[in-house]
């Protein structure tokens, strides 16, 4: 089999699809796209292509670390964005060739769903609780909110105590055991965290996320120390190396890698063995579309350590298209009981709707994250 063509799309409401076509008419998809960055990621995918056309697509690691390796420089967002989505791509292919998902080309599953956790929005207290119970009542057992608007580096303890009203009236509005994670998204920096962290501890917070920005990561353990709740990052590191600092630092106890950031299935599946040698939890970032949840939930089944799988489904950026829009059987994602199954089907266990991503990808988009401000005019962490 030799590969053909890469084909990209970029469909909203803010993804970038890929298809990987064969001389022997079967085809593989992923999600190679850096939110806000679409277009340059798209170039770069076919930069890429300069060495996949004309190769066999089953060489998935020799492709990998040629295009990991092969080029000088190396990292970062773009690019390992780039291979990931090449990267999901391939393995749908060898899946459908050999008639078999992903997951038992990795050695097979070792469970048969996995959690999922919904986004809750809102800008008051009480429409947090009300899209909180909202949630709880489709079916949802664990719930992930922000935690913080823009927040100077040293900022009052009236923005503080906003902060804990609203986490605060989730807690009471879904009872004590519903999982509540709260991403701090970067936007505290160390002076902040350590007040937040500690005022937040009574709610008994499955995870609070991004505690502060991956650069700061020797701040850790100083603005966690003396809380219980479990700590999680991870969505801005790229590779097995980014995430080599996060074991030997000790601190984190959940990491988030992204699988169309990080490298792909390849990557993340070897970053998730690397956090079960050092007792740590996986629960891959993926507030993307359908190719990236299903080959994050291929990751999941065949890692002991992964425990919950966050997913886009009615998340505030979907505006105009959703997940399920995509797809030829939108049932593959069914909710039951707070979690989704496995899919059973070859490759990535997804049939994308090639007529719909062909009508999107006329509108596209050029979707770029918020600029915030603080009330002085500098800008603030988004």
């Amino acid at each position: 089999m030799k590969i053909t063509a890469l084909k990209t799309f970029i469909v909203p409401p803010r993804w970038l699809f890929l298809k990987i076509e064969t001389d022997e008419g079967i085809c593989g998809w992923g999600e190679p796209v850096v939110e806000g960055k679409a277009h340059t990621v798209e170039t770069c995918v076919h930069e890429m292509a300069d060495y996949l056309i004309g190769r066999d697509p089953a060489f998935i690691e020799d492709h990998w670390q040629a295009l990991y390796r092969g080029g000088f420089y190396r990292g970062g967002p773009i690019l390992m964005s780039a291979i990931a989505g090449i990267d999901q791509a391939l393995w749908d292919i060898k899946g459908k060739a050999l008639g078999q998902p992903v997951h038992q080309l990795l050695g097979g599953p070792c469970r048969d769903s996995i959690k999922v956790y919904s986004w809750i929005g809102g800008d008051r207290p009480a429409d947090v609780a009300q899209n909180a119970r909202d949630a709880v009542a489709r079916g949802f057992t664990a719930l992930k909110m922000n935690g913080a608007e823009e927040m100077q580096i040293v900022d009052s303890y009236a923005k503080v105590d906003e902060i804990v009203a609203n986490v605060a009236a989730v807690r009471e509005a879904v009872g004590p055991h519903v999982g509540i994670g709260v991403d701090f998204h970067g936007r505290v920096q160390r002076p902040m965290a350590k007040v937040l962290i500690r005022e937040l501890e009574p709610f008994r917070l499955m995870f609070i996320e991004e505690p502060l920005l991956s650069d700061q990561l020797e701040s850790i353990p100083e603005v966690v120390r003396g809380s219980s709740t479990p700590i999680a990052l991870g969505e801005r590191l790229y590779s097995r190396w980014d995430f080599k600092r996060v074991f030997e630092s000790r601190c984190v106890d959940i990491i988030q890698p992204d699988v169309s950031h990080a490298g792909g299935i390849t990557e993340c599946r070897k970053i998730a063995t690397m956090a079960e040698a050092y007792d740590v939890a996986l629960a891959p970032h993926c507030p993307l579309g359908p190719i990236a949840l299903a080959a994050c939930l291929q990751i999941d089944a065949v890692s002991h350590n992964a425990f919950i799988q966050e997913q886009s489904l009615g998340i505030h950026y979907n505006s105009g298209s959703d997940i399920l829009d995509y797809l030829v059987d939108p049932s593959v994602f069914q909710y039951e009981d707070g979690s989704v199954a496995i899919p059973p089907g070859s490759g990535l266990g997804v049939d994308i709707d090639e007529a719909a991503v062909q009508r999107a990808a006329e509108i596209g988009h050029r979707w770029r994250n918020p600029l915030w401000r603080h009330a002085d005019g500098s800008v603030a962490e988004w």
